[in-house]
């Protein structure tokens, strides 16, 4: 099914990092569909909770609301394509179904991203602005944050899908689980300088809008943490662990899924490299939404209220 070398076009693309495993495929099948299943009603139960409650709409559960949207926007730009490959006996995709998926994942990475690090600076301005939070940080404010960050990272990609979208193709084969934009780079028959330039500036211009907001605003609360109370020790470590812990997660997957695409790491076993690269496509899913129930119902027992989540 592979593509002649001579071939500058394809419609279609074929998946070769699936193993056949015969019958066991339909457990596989079964527990795919009920993590997808999972991650659907705790990130739907949470948004509900979060809009139904008045006295949630503040802007850090505004924050974690986009959060929660956005991994129903993920999961939902992966998992029905995992459940239709895991039952096909030829794992192939269209072209455009493809570059479509491409664009959700990717999209969803760096909305992630951007919402962790906005995240992170309502956390500073919480823990170490307490008294000028509610005039700096306002509802306002944090859906204003949440619109640019959405247009911004759509934008972003769509300049890069529109780049490796007219190259043409000397080969069809993606060595992946799912649609990887480099892979499709380097299938290019053309010279891809300039996506790749474009491809370093996009990384340059993600690390600088996220990072630096991070490393910024935990720099100042660890600051606050080692001059203050024990009290404000407790507070800043019930609301910014579970925002480091989903943020190591998702940076160490998303590393592992670009050394993996740009480097030759077939000496790793290929069982070994689709289990770490299914780590990057559901434990984030799975994560954040208990690590933020968890919190959202100790912030709810702390300020004297009761919210069935």
């Amino acid at each position: 099914m592979m593509l002649n070398s001579t071939s500058s076009t394809s419609s279609y693309f074929v998946l070769e990092a699936y193993l056949h495993v015969g019958t066991l495929r339909y457990l596989l099948f079964m527990l795919t569909a009920v993590i997808y299943m999972f991650i659907l009603i705790s990130n739907t139960s949470l948004i509900v909770v979060i809009c139904m409650n008045r006295s949630l709409h503040e802007p850090m559960y505004v924050f974690l609301c986009s959060l929660f949207v956005n991994e129903l926007y993920g999961s939902t730009g992966l998992f029905p394509f995992l459940l239709l490959q895991i039952l096909s006996d030829v794992h192939t995709v269209s072209r455009p179904l493809c570059f479509l998926q491409i664009f959700c994942l990717y999209t969803y990475a760096n909305v992630e991203f951007c919402n962790l690090a906005v995240m992170s600076y309502d956390r500073y301005l919480a823990i170490c602005c307490p008294l000028q939070y509610n005039t700096r940080m306002t509802v306002n404010k944090a859906v204003t944050f949440i619109i640019v960050l959405w247009v911004y990272s759509s934008v972003k990609f769509l300049v890069t899908l529109s780049l490796n979208i007219r190259l043409p193709l000397c080969g069809n084969v993606l060595d992946s689980l799912y649609c990887n934009n480099y892979l499709i780079v380097k299938l290019a028959c053309s010279d891809t300088t300039v996506n790749n330039i474009y491809g370093l500036f996009i990384v340059f211009i993600t690390v600088l809008v996220t990072l630096l907001p991070i490393l910024f605003s935990y720099t100042k609360i660890l600051q606050v943490c080692f001059s203050g109370s024990k009290q404000t020790r407790q507070k800043a470590v019930s609301t910014c662990a579970p925002h480091l812990v989903s943020l190591l997660n998702f940076s160490f997957g998303c590393l592992f899924e670009i050394m993996q695409s740009r480097f030759n790491m077939t000496n790793l076993p290929k069982v070994l490299r689709l289990i770490l690269s299914l780590y990057f496509s559901v434990l984030q899913f799975l994560l954040n939404p208990v690590m933020f129930r968890m919190q959202m119902s100790k912030l709810r027992m702390f300020k004297g209220h009761r919210v069935s989540v």
